[in-house]
């Protein structure tokens, strides 16, 4: 081979650590680009805004919750379309204004326009990483490619919640833990934009390799489906697919109840914003950890009775939490939800 010929495309792990460990590096920014502020902005809303009502604070939840989700569908369209890197580097291009609105903000409505950016950031990045693993990886090893990924993501989330809290608590609300946003945004770019590889031969590649059921079964879902039958599919005809979209949508609402509920209840107990910083990085720190050893059980066991058991975990943490009034119940309740959490979100 000479030395200006590409590299030969190879599936797996092993054969492509370097580029897979870039992509975990790169997703743990992303999930502390939610981590920076998910601590500080209820705080933020009641101390310097004055809104107590749930309605105005929820506004920036719904916002982010928004404009990710249709974030996430123009990530999978366009990364099939124009290649994975190119959304990548958009996604991050759009959290650029994000921390220095938030620092800057004279009213609320800042705040919620700074989410809608943040929206558009998390869906193109998590999305495209997520995609960019699975392609790597090939079809051996896809839960443990999602669980590292999680872990990553929602590991960082927990550790940027919880260094948001004590930056807050120690040089107040702004613009101290806002800072944190600027340095991953630059990070990530360079990453994304000098280190990481396209990935879409990859898929390529697995796909050429296909080889159809012997029963025929699920040939449909190969056969070339416009964007209207895979969302069909993924939300109503095909009972897997639908299923673990169910599930998911089941997860994201307890993370954006926790996201913007969490804070304002923890804060009932008059708890200095360090512990509920602490409080709220339990969730997504046993949630990302967890998911070291889940995503690599479910290529063993399989990924249905993790859905359903961890489920039923998630059931009884919200339970405890509701019933809970101190900071011991709400940190055992924030575990367990972290548990549940981890069973079912990268299966």
């Amino acid at each position: 081979m000479s030395p200006t010929s590409p590299r030969p495309i190879r599936l797996g792990l092993g054969a492509n650590l370097a580029q897979f460990s870039l992509l975990v590096a790169v997703n743990a920014l992303v999930g502390g680009m939610v981590g920076q502020q998910q601590t500080v902005l209820p705080l933020l809303a009641a101390d310097e805004f004055a809104l107590t009502g749930y309605t105005f604070i929820f506004t920036y939840v719904a916002a982010f919750g928004i404009t990710k989700a249709a974030a996430n569908y123009v990530a999978g369209t366009f990364s099939d379309r124009y290649g994975r890197k190119p959304v990548l580097l958009v996604g991050w291009l759009f959290a650029i204004p994000v921390p220095l609105m938030l620092i800057a903000a004279p009213n609320w409505w800042w705040i919620v326009a700074a989410n809608v950016l943040l929206g558009i950031n998390q869906g193109l990045t998590w999305s495209t990483t997520v995609v960019m693993k699975i392609d790597l990886v090939g079809p051996a090893r896809r839960g443990l490619a999602m669980g590292l990924n999680e872990a990553a993501g929602y590991g960082a989330v927990a550790v940027s919640s919880l260094l948001a809290g004590y930056l807050a608590e120690q040089y107040g609300l702004r613009p101290t833990p806002f800072l944190l946003g600027l340095a991953y945004t630059a990070l990530a770019l360079l990453l994304s934009g000098v280190f990481i590889h396209e990935t879409r031969d990859h898929a390529r590649l697995e796909a050429a390799q296909h080889i159809p059921r012997a029963d025929g079964a699920h040939d449909h879902l190969h056969a070339g489906l416009t964007d209207r039958q895979i969302a069909a599919a993924t939300s109503f005809t095909e009972p897997a697919l639908s299923s673990a979209s169910q599930a998911g949508l089941v997860n994201n609402l307890n993370f954006g109840l926790s996201w913007g509920l969490f804070p304002l209840l923890f804060a009932t107990a008059d708890l200095p914003a360090g512990q509920i910083g602490l409080l709220f990085a339990l969730y997504p720190g046993v949630w990302g950890a967890g998911q070291l050893v889940t995503g690599a059980l479910s290529d063993r066991i399989g990924r249905k009775h993790l859905i359903t058991a961890g489920m039923a975990l998630q059931a009884a943490a919200l339970a405890l939490i509701a019933t809970s009034d101190a900071f011991l119940g709400w940190a055992a309740g924030t575990v367990l939800l972290g548990a549940g959490t981890a069973m079912v979100y990268p299966t």
